[in-house]
């Protein structure tokens, strides 16, 4: 930088004193000054602190965040002895210029460097990595509307601790033992039961346990696909399986998605054009849009999928939000394991620590997946398994769901209401499950990116779909908009 020019000041952290006190916690378990350094590595990693920036001064950053001034020093001291401030005697402390080995990625980084065509100064992408990496940062859960998950409060944690207390009491070889490759057979035997609720018939020889839902796509796509393969998804869907199908050579292709399920003419002309080994569809609260598939448009789904040889995977992991008196159809229902591979789980009701997903089709399959499941990790977690069987048989986990159910009831009208007040359009207010595709009339990957300037993580809509093409849409969770600092921001940042 030249000396001779002011230095540029750095935005707000954030503007105002409520929403950075906010940014810390005091019950968390880390120290403020441990929280302040990750907040602030954060903002310089995402380029929304650059350098050369002047820091607040360490009375202005006391005053904002409500801590004192000791923190302050402890906090920029460790911030330079990382490398990511500078210390300038009579001015103050400075965002780093960088042009060093980044510790955090392994790479050199040079930010003046133009041979590998860099430019430190330009925003990071917004991509999937992105958005993971930023929610595995934990920003405290009420600024994250575009997460989703439910809030720790919402679960029940004392539940899965006397799940895995009992347990541990109960089976003392059970934390230095490996589990069983096809899952813990009484849990396998319950999940049988659960499917035969959903009219699903399945003996536990057709199910086999799995480290979350993730993992079972990742096996099912291992199995049926070779690279130059083309997989089917929905258009908008689950934005982590685009890159992990990319990255196993598949050609993914998004199905346009509608109110009451895909668009059977495009799903029609696309197979016909690309030949699909797999066509992956949320027939129940579909992410981000909350919709279900209607039954007519399931037959038809299933018939297309005869038709072209394809096989179909259902990725049921939002099952148990829906309420059993809404119209709700299972290509799996219909199919009966036939063309159709059944997926679930309970990272999004129970707990995503837990990992616990399954994975239900025919015995000839099931055999096959649990092997391939061996060649990856051997077996996944026993002791989750048998937390997860406990708390299912013993009846505390459907109790448990219509706690979650009754609540997010309780919080999405108001959410919704409060939504399209501060501009936000809806074309179809949902009545069941925690997202809401709403469109904000503009590039959502611009708000998203002055959103965390403030703080607050969004979702943009470019994610969800297959061409990362910019998108006025974004999902919101409506257990997660409650803070009112995003809704202050929404209205600020929308008004405008």
């Amino acid at each position: 930088m030249n000396n001779t020019e002011p230095a540029p000041s750095a935005p707000n952290f954030p503007p105002s004193s409520n929403a950075a006190a906010a940014l810390l916690s005091r019950t968390s378990g880390e120290s403020l000054s441990e929280q302040i350094v990750r907040e602030v590595v954060a903002r310089i990693d995402d380029r929304l602190l650059r350098a050369g920036a002047r820091m607040p001064s360490i009375r202005q950053f006391a005053a904002s965040h409500q801590v004192s001034c000791f923190t302050v020093v402890t906090s920029y001291d460790k911030l330079v002895a990382q490398g990511y401030l500078e210390s300038r005697r009579g001015a103050g402390f400075f965002v780093r210029e960088r042009s060093l080995l980044n510790e955090r990625s392994g790479s050199l980084v040079s930010e003046r460097s133009s041979a590998g065509g860099l430019d430190a100064h330009a925003p990071q992408p917004l991509d999937v990595v992105w958005l993971i990496r930023n929610m595995f940062r934990q920003v405290p859960l009420p600024m994250v509307p575009g997460s989703g998950l439910l809030p720790n409060d919402w679960l029940d944690g004392k539940m899965i601790a006397d799940a895995l207390r009992d347990i541990s009491r109960q089976y003392k070889q059970l934390q230095v033992s490996y589990g069983a490759p096809q899952g813990f057979l009484p849990l396998r035997q319950q999940l049988q039961m659960t499917l035969a609720e959903l009219e699903i018939a399945a003996t536990p020889e057709q199910i086999v346990t799995t480290v979350g839902v993730t993992q079972a796509l990742d096996l099912v796509a291992r199995e049926f696909t070779r690279p130059g393969d083309t997989i089917f998804v929905d258009d908008p869907a689950w934005f982590l399986m685009f890159g992990s199908f990319a990255a196993l050579g598949a050609k993914v292709i998004g199905i346009p998605r509608l109110a009451d399920g895909p668009d059977l003419a495009q799903l029609a002309q696309l197979a016909a054009l690309h030949k699909p080994k797999l066509y992956v569809i949320n027939s129940v609260l579909h992410n981000p849009s909350s919709t279900s598939l209607s039954a007519a448009k399931a037959f038809q789904v299933l018939r297309i999928a005869e038709q072209h040889d394809f096989m179909i995977v259902e990725d049921d992991i939002y099952c148990d939000m829906h309420p059993g008196g809404l119209p709700a159809t299972r290509l799996a229902a219909l199919d009966q394991l036939q063309r159709v591979i059944y997926l679930g789980g309970f990272s999004k009701t129970l707990s995503a620590n837990l990992r616990v997903g399954f994975i239900a089709t025919s015995s000839e399959w099931a055999q096959r997946l649990a092997d391939r499941k061996m060649l990856s990790t051997l077996t996944s977690s026993d002791i989750g398994e048998r937390v997860v069987y406990k708390i299912l048989s013993e009846g505390l986990y459907r109790k448990h769901v219509a706690r979650l159910r009754a609540r997010l009831d309780a919080v999405r009208a108001k959410a919704v209401r409060q939504m399209e007040r501060v501009g936000l359009q809806i074309d179809r207010a949902p009545s069941a499950g925690m997202f809401v595709w709403v469109d904000a009339g503009c590039d959502t990957n611009v708000l998203t990116e002055k959103a965390m300037a403030d703080g607050v993580l969004l979702a943009p809509g470019s994610l969800f779909s297959p061409h990362q093409l910019p998108s006025t849409r974004m999902r919101l969770n409506v257990a997660t908009v409650q803070e009112p600092a995003v809704w202050r921001f929404f209205e600020r940042t929308l008004g405008s």
